[in-house]
């Protein structure tokens, strides 16, 4: 919500002193919305202009309410570790704040981080994986340095499909050996999809302001629309790559998943920067525009906006959604325009053919860089360790990506050439650029995918659909909103746009937003009402 009674909110901090000693209340009043951990950067940081708020009493809170709706009642296992030093960092935030030195919009507000970016402190960074567990990075991920600058608190860091799901052709999204399953607050028995799961999880039950998550193709966007809030994967060098645990760069990047459009956008503008580590972040440069002034009202009046119809179908429920909702777009000025993107059947293949080239020379440059001192180098000690840990590693599910990709030759095969040059002539110039450019699009909008589907050990992962696979094979932005719900199940919608163009994207996804709000809190049933 963008509105919120600061009355309210100052009674509600006012009573944070005691909090994160409330451990033994009761079960439901712990659950229970709370509007202050509820609301947004901006109504977070006027409280604490005014003086009713701290960043310590906001990060004592959201500790609190992690113990009672991650470690307790649900038990959504959405955070995998938290940060023994956030309290003293918040504190001294709240001194400089006193002092009258504010970092930005971010100042004081906390942030989960997915469990594969590296954080140069005294938590882990594990992709989920025993075999990474308890190494800490020798450093801050590029991101991770960016968003301290900007003042932002990480309180934690959030579960995830281990290996960000690049690990077995039959994985169960949101369960890692480190980090046991993660469940979705909105039908506990369901799956949060994706490899951010965690990171959805989290937001949606209000376990912080914001989080981070990372997409190599969905996993982003498919757990923030299953989750019910907002999920941005930016243009590929938007964002640097550096201190990320990869699957492949060609693909990988970080992006904010947030409760609203406005949060989203002012954690993108923080996120932002030229690494001199990260060449593909020097194509940034003159690119990056002001996305706080691109959340306007009228952002969709006038916008040409390519429905994208080959990737409806999938769903009767979810499809009857969405067409009310292309209704909205209309009423707030929009011109649609039928369309279909083409060539997507035509790098199914060569998408994870360039993923499993990539993914054992991005992981072994990774280790030797941020974890040199780790008990493996390598793709290959990985394997090995799995199979001797079996038991707790590869309870429901094997390796056979990870194999896969350690018989890859090198960058220099023909193969993978060929594959990743299939890649970005069918998803960019005969793909998403030539749709756009022959009906003279500012963007193309689709369901996101498919509602939660029940976790299943048995079969693994059932998606139902997915949009995602244009813009991320194309490196292409893809910001979903929530768009409603099916049996109380969240559905989103996605907006996606050419290379950079996430100011637009911000400005009709706000615009969207702001006159549908359909994001409401979750309840944390066990299963889904079939009559809801």
């Amino acid at each position: 919500m963008d509105r919120r009674d600061f009355v309210r909110l100052g009674v509600a901090a006012g009573a944070v002193a005691g909090a994160a000693g409330s451990a033994s209340a009761a079960t439901k009043a712990r659950v229970a919305t709370d509007d202050l951990l509820d609301a947004g950067v901006r109504e977070q940081s006027a409280a604490m202009a005014a003086g009713k708020l701290s960043s310590q009493q906001l990060v004592q809170r959201y500790l609190a309410r992690i113990a009672a709706v991650d470690k307790a009642g649900p038990r959504l296992n959405a955070v995998i570790e938290l940060n023994p030093d956030a309290l003293k960092i918040a504190s001294e935030l709240d001194r400089e704040r006193a002092a009258g030195k504010l970092r930005g919009p971010l100042h004081g507000i906390p942030v989960l981080l997915k469990d594969n970016i590296a954080t140069g402190d005294r938590m882990s960074t594990s992709a989920g994986s025993l075999a990474l567990a308890g190494v800490r990075a020798t450093r801050d991920a590029f991101i991770a340095e960016r968003l301290r600058a900007a003042g932002a608190v990480i309180i934690g860091k959030t579960n995830l499909s281990e290996w960000a799901n690049m690990r077995s052709t039959s994985s169960v999204s949101g369960w890692s050996g480190r980090g046991g399953q993660t469940k979705n607050p909105y039908a506990l028995d369901r799956n949060t999809s994706g490899s951010s799961s965690g990171s959805g999880a989290a937001i949606a039950a209000s376990l912080a302001t914001l989080a981070v998550g990372t997409e190599t193709d969905g996993s982003i966007v498919s757990p923030s629309s299953r989750c019910g809030i907002v999920g941005f994967k930016p243009t590929l060098g938007l964002v640097s790559r550096s201190g990320i645990i990869p699957i492949a760069h060609s693909q990988d990047t970080a992006g904010p998943m947030t409760r609203s459009v406005t949060d989203a956008a002012l954690m993108l503008a923080a996120m932002t920067g030229v690494d001199a580590a990260d060449a593909v972040t020097k194509e940034s440069q003159g690119k990056v525009a002001d996305y706080a002034a691109a959340l306007r009202l009228d952002g969709l009046r006038g916008k040409r906006i390519g429905v994208a119809r080959n990737f409806f179908g999938r769903s009767v429920a979810v499809d009857a959604i969405i067409e009310k909702e292309l209704a909205v777009l209309k009423a707030q000025g929009a011109i649609l325009v039928d369309v279909r993107v083409p060539n997507t059947n035509k790098y199914n293949a060569s998408e994870l053919e360039v993923l499993l080239h990539e993914f054992a020379p991005d992981l072994a440059a990774y280790l030797a860089a941020y974890a040199p001192h780790a008990p493996v180098k390598n793709m290959a000690d990985v394997i090995a360790f799995n199979e001797k840990h079996a038991d707790r590693e590869m309870p429901y599910f094997g390796q056979e990506h990870l194999i896969a990709a350690q018989k890859k030759p090198g960058l220099d095969a023909k193969a993978y050439r060929e594959a990743l040059a299939n890649n970005l002539r069918y998803s960019r110039e005969e793909g998403i650029d030539q749709v756009m450019g022959e009906h003279k699009l500012d963007a193309l909008v689709a369901p996101t995918g498919g509602v939660a589907w029940l976790t299943d050990y048995i079969n693994g992962d059932h998606y139902g659909g997915s949009f995602s696979s244009p813009a991320a094979v194309a490196g292409y932005p893809h910001i979903t909103v929530p768009a409603g719900y099916t049996r109380g199940l969240p559905v989103g919608l996605s907006f996606v746009g050419g290379a950079y163009s996430e100011a637009t994207l911000i400005g009709m996804a706000y615009a969207y937003e702001q006159a549908t709000k359909h994001r409401r809190a979750p309840t944390y049933p066990a299963s889904v009402n079939i009559r809801a």
